[in-house]
């Protein structure tokens, strides 16, 4: 195949001059928007945290409880929760975005082969009437056309889906720390109802044997008819409130499954009562927070990815610069297509230049300008609401703790009083009313003991989930585009 043409030296260095714009963006750098941190946590107080050499959250930082049931129930959230596979397949959308406008880098190149046999009327007006003339046309033209990345316009789209991507995978993480935590909760809630239902459980116990001597006492003259039924009063209620846990008890449940991935008709949560307290969590200095929360993260990145279109937008008052080229084969034989002299090519730039919008560009960049002002300010405000959650959490692990010691107090002197009571009724120094007053004081101090453990071990979750759950900045992809440090959560059941 023969040589028909070179392609001439004055195209050649204007491709090489407008590819020269490829480096150069326009638009302002993006730098971290400054949020206010204070030097140490307000509410820690006198309150022993662990320190991060003692207890590490790490990825699975449920295993701080050391409890295993809870364990395996976590292990089955990134397998099976139906909202985690939700958030993995809108970070998988933001990577294929990603890779689309990427693309923008390269030519895009397009070929449209055709055979057409054609005839010409006999009647077409002079001067290119053919007399009839029929012949074929054999065409394999290639199309390239490339919009060149002058004043950044094509970097600054691409590096505004990246942040996007790096926030999706952030915001991935978030919903995995959710689902997590909530999990934690539930199941504390569900262990907290039944170490009450076995306290109402073991106190029915004790007032039946209660009702039974009282009955026996009224059969042999010692006791009236009232206190027979005062008794019986206090069994069936004491009885109704136990069976009143299971409704709670059984919602909780039906939430852990729903959160594993199944179907509560599919799942059985085994009753074990709660009776150990949270263990000691390291906290840290507030200024952590900013890398090891996700959402943060995910607020920061989206503040940059609206930085990027604010440089997009200010590539509206250049040139939009493009290279088309077309070259190919075409001839009336087939035999001879792909011979030299059925060459053809064409090749050269193009600039768009817009001279009067009537100030469509001007509010374009005011669009994206007020767009990144929102973004900042959502950013800000998140970082607000990490400390603030921090700080809830800590003041309520801190005087729950007080509350535990002096209601544990109340504990001791409700049952030393039933005690008292009970030795005065059967002196007969006292009526039966006065043992089921003592009876109800002591019970109810028993069950709101149960409630502020249940109460401190949904605060110290809730805490964790606050302080990140052990996650960290560097897990975010530095290739969103790519595979890579997602995997565990995005693997297949």
């Amino acid at each position: 195949m023969k040589c028909v043409g070179r392609l001439p030296l004055a195209v050649s260095v204007a491709v090489a001059g407008l590819l020269q714009f490829t480096g150069c963006a326009v638009g302002p750098k993006y730098k971290t928007p400054t949020v206010p941190t204070p030097p140490a946590y307000k509410e820690i107080g006198n309150w022993k945290t662990a320190q991060p050499s003692d207890q590490n959250l790490g990825g699975n930082w449920w295993e701080i409880f050391h409890d295993l049931q809870l364990n395996e129930l976590e292990k089955q959230i990134n397998v099976s929760n139906q909202n985690l596979k939700a958030a993995v397949a809108e970070y998988q959308q933001s990577r294929a975005a990603l890779r689309y406008v990427r693309a923008d880098y390269y030519p895009t190149i397009t070929a449209a082969p055709s055979a057409t046999r054609e005839r010409y009327s006999n009647n077409r007006p002079p001067p290119i009437s053919s007399d009839g003339l029929t012949f074929n046309d054999f065409v394999l033209p290639v199309n390239l056309s490339y919009q060149v990345n002058a004043w950044g316009r094509v970097s600054r789209n691409v590096e505004s889906y990246r942040e996007q991507a790096q926030a999706s995978a952030a915001d991935l993480a978030v919903v995995n720390l959710s689902m997590h935590s909530a999990l934690a909760v539930d199941y504390f809630a569900a262990r907290t109802l039944d170490a009450e239902e076995k306290l109402l459980s073991d106190t029915v116990v004790q007032y039946t044997q209660a009702y039974q001597l009282n009955e026996d006492r009224y059969e042999g003259g010692l006791a009236s008819e009232v206190e027979v039924e005062q008794a019986r009063t206090i069994l069936e209620t004491t009885r109704a409130q136990m069976i009143d846990v299971g409704v709670a008890r059984a919602q909780y449940e039906h939430a852990v499954a729903v959160l594993i991935g199944k179907p509560p008709a599919d799942f059985a949560l085994p009753r074990l009562p709660l009776t150990t307290p949270p263990p000691p969590i390291p906290v840290g200095i507030p200024s952590e927070l900013l890398e090891r929360r996700p959402d943060i993260a995910a607020a920061e990145r989206s503040v940059a990815s609206a930085n990027a279109q604010v440089g997009l937008a200010k590539t509206a008052y250049y040139p939009l610069v493009n290279i088309f080229g077309s070259g190919g084969f075409e001839s009336g034989t087939i035999t001879t297509l792909l011979q030299g002299p059925s060459t053809f090519w064409s090749l050269g730039p193009s600039a768009v230049v817009t001279i009067f919008d009537v100030g469509r560009r001007r509010a374009l960049n005011d669009q994206a300008k007020a767009a990144y002002d929102a973004e900042v300010a959502s950013y800000r405000q998140t970082v607000l609401d990490s400390f603030q959650q921090v700080e809830d959490n800590l003041v309520a692990l801190r005087i729950l703790e007080q509350e535990a010691g002096v209601q544990e107090t109340a504990v001791q002197a409700a049952e030393r009083s039933l005690d008292l009571s009970n030795i005065r009724y059967d002196g007969g120094v006292t009526s039966y009313l006065e043992v089921i007053t003592a009876q109800n004081a002591a019970l109810s101090d028993e069950v709101t003991a149960v409630n502020i453990l249940g109460r401190r071990m949904a605060s110290a979750v809730l805490l964790i989930e606050a302080l990140g759950g052990g996650w960290d900045r560097s897990s975010l992809p530095e290739r969103p585009e790519c595979c890579g440090k997602l995997a565990s959560v995005t693997s297949r059941p």
